[in-house]
């Protein structure tokens, strides 16, 4: 794997950081809407599609690609082990219409397998790539793609720790130069009932926003297996990846890894406006075995203006679960909710209806990502994912430290979770899990 060190400069403060994402897409800017269905002339080529991480996400995101426009071919895989490669070929054909399965071109000779498999599905010819390996890779991969001049769809989180979110900045600044479109796995955003929810919320409709708070409470992960478990001759770092849920550079932690889609839409309800700092308690009530990540956490960001911001994040078993948004306005409240219709009780009562004709928000981010290259109208999403993610490491920083974290810190911090390089056999410590009180803001 190539060096991973990020440009010596830091962003160092808030302002510095809307000034550079305006760069990339223009702070504060709502994303851009293109019709799924928009095919325009500027570019009938057939597009090529290369899937770099062949999981069950990474399948998904294939599926969508192929769906989102009828000159669409997929033509590369690529992953660490061999294994999810073919389950994720008989996964598509499985589920895909005739019509479009004929689409998947995929060859013996363009299946690759490795650390650097990443590098070969971007050399292979391909105009449009899917990023959806673990987080710990997503920085290296997506300069890598936008380096060679690739559209890319990147999965969420961008990253693991700050430097890595750098890189991940930049990145979207060269794909901005670029014309590239770079499209990013928050796929709330595209979601139309959300869409129409929060533009309501911005336009007013419950005055200033005071307060919002999110849930991400869910069921246990699959637990880490005992180092007993550990094959006999398998290395560090591929048990780590293999386990890559349960490990913190890898993943990022779950408050990161799952519960950044409430944090977007956190941002997302304050419109994009960064924290200035962030508080958090969490921990591990349930035995990891060799993991060292929290399954609880609960942060509270504080915004300008004195508004605040709760994020509640727990996967334990046997208990309440909720995944909904709830913003407190001065006028009214308005609730989103996974299971329920999304409301809004203020100046002008509001309950979304749905319909029959509804895309799906994991499709649409996909029909909108192949417009926007037919269109020659790029989207990027550079900005609001980068800040984000960077709003979700600053949560796990105060959680795992128990301090109060600012933005400039997080931002800033030196801690670098990803190697520089990795190799199948090097030696790969386990780092231990994080100790509220005693590990340190870096």
């Amino acid at each position: 794997m190539p060096n991973m060190n990020t440009p010596n400069h830091s962003l160092t403060t808030r302002r510095e950081f809307l000034k550079t994402s305006a760069l990339v897409g223009g702070a504060l800017a709502a994303p851009a809407i293109l019709p799924g269905n928009l095919l325009a002339k500027a570019n009938s080529d057939t597009l090529r599609v290369g899937l770099i991480g062949c999981g069950g996400r990474g399948s998904g995101a294939a599926t969508q690609a192929l769906s989102a426009d009828e000159n669409v071919i997929l033509t590369a895989l690529g992953d660490a082990f061999d294994e999810p490669m073919p389950k994720c070929l008989e996964s598509l054909r499985g589920s895909l219409p005739d019509k479009v399965k004929e689409r998947i071109k995929v060859t013996p000779d363009k299946c690759f397998a490795g650390l650097d498999a990443y590098r070969k599905v971007i050399e292979s010819g391909v105009d449009v790539v899917l990023l959806a390996t673990p987080p710990g890779f997503r920085p290296v991969h997506l300069k890598a793609a936008i380096d060679a001049g690739k559209h890319v769809f990147c999965e969420k989180p961008m990253a693991t720790d700050a430097p890595g979110l750098r890189s991940v900045i930049e990145s979207a600044k060269a794909a901005k130069e670029k014309d590239l479109s770079l499209v990013a796995g928050f796929c709330w955003r595209y979601d139309p009932p959300r869409r129409e929810f929060f533009k309501r919320i911005h336009d007013g409709a419950i005055g200033e926003i005071r307060a919002v708070y999110a849930t991400y409470y869910t069921g246990a992960v699959k637990p880490m297996p005992p180092a007993s478990k550990r094959p006999a001759g398998m290395g560090d770092v591929e048990w780590q990846v293999r386990n890559w849920y349960n490990f913190v550079w890898l993943s990022g932690d779950g408050y990161l890894e799952q519960a950044c889609h409430s944090v977007d839409k956190v941002a997302w309800a304050l419109k994009d406006q960064p924290p200035l700092k962030a508080v958090a308690v969490g921990g591990r009530q349930t035995p990891n075995n060799e993991g060292n990540i929290f399954d609880h956490m609960f942060v509270v960001y504080e915004f300008p203006n004195d508004v605040r911001g709760f994020l509640g994040q727990k996967q334990i078993g046997n208990g309440h679960s909720d995944n909904s948004d709830y913003v407190m306005g001065s006028e009214g409240f308005g609730k989103s909710s996974w299971w329920q219709s999304l409301y809004i009780k203020g100046r002008q009562n509001w309950r979304y209806r749905d319909t029959p004709d509804r895309i799906d928000m994991y499709q649409q981010e996909h029909n909108e990502l192949f417009a926007s290259i037919r269109s020659g109208q790029p989207i990027n999403d550079g900005h609001r994912m980068a800040q984000s993610t960077l709003m979700a490491i600053m949560g796990r920083m105060a959680a795992y430290t128990g301090q109060e974290v600012t933005w400039e810190q997080a931002m800033n911090s030196q801690e670098k979770l990803v190697p520089d390089r990795l190799e199948w056999n090097m030696k790969l410590d386990i780092a231990p899990m994080a100790m509220p009180g005693t590990t340190r803001v870096i």
